[in-house]
């Protein structure tokens, strides 16, 4: 993919979805720069997150223009970037395209069981598996003005990353790539 003509992308989920894996894999597959959101995180917001408590809207909003401040950057720039970043609902999302209007969401979707096995499976810094109710509970679907490409998070990672890229250069990224289930 040429990188003069990258839409930045935001790699979007609940915790567990595999964000931070597909985003890096598929930075290095388009050969753009991969920025976890996490990394992005106010010290207070992390320290708020490892004792279980929910980020609120008030919380987000710096992590928020950080993350757009960075896909306007990467815009500006022709470099191209990728950023992980939960993106969980509809004002959020709108807050990350006012700073690039031309971006895709790449939602990794699964169900609540599948991701709380995955949670289990690993150590997070500061996301433990209690925050996954929370998460699904505030997700708000992308909508068909959203630029988006919904993914399975049952299917490997490889799969994954070339379900992505077969979307975003068919330039129909408005379109369900594989509907999401279990």
């Amino acid at each position: 993919m040429n990188n003069h003509s990258f839409r930045p992308l935001v790699i979007m989920g609940v915790s567990g979805s595999g964000k931070s894996t597909i985003g890096a894999l598929l930075a290095q597959r388009l050969g753009v720069r991969f920025i976890d959101g996490d990394d992005l995180h106010p010290a207070q917001n992390k320290e708020k997150m490892g004792a279980g408590i929910p980020l609120e809207d008030g919380d987000r909003w710096p992590w928020l223009e950080a993350i757009g401040r960075t896909l306007k950057s990467g815009q500006r720039d022709s470099s191209g970037v990728i950023v992980a970043c939960s993106a969980l609902k509809r004002r959020y999302r709108d807050l990350l395209r006012e700073y690039a209007p031309e971006m895709v969401f790449v939602h990794l979707e699964g169900s609540a069981e599948t991701l709380a096995a995955r949670m289990a499976g690993r150590n997070h810094e500061f996301m433990p598996v209690t925050l996954l109710a929370s998460q699904l509970e505030a997700l708000e679907p992308l909508e068909p003005d959203e630029a988006h490409v919904l993914l399975d998070v049952r299917k490997p990672p490889a799969e994954l990353v070339e379900e992505a890229v077969t979307v975003l250069q068919s330039n129909t990224a408005a379109a369900t790539a594989t509907p999401a289930a279990g």
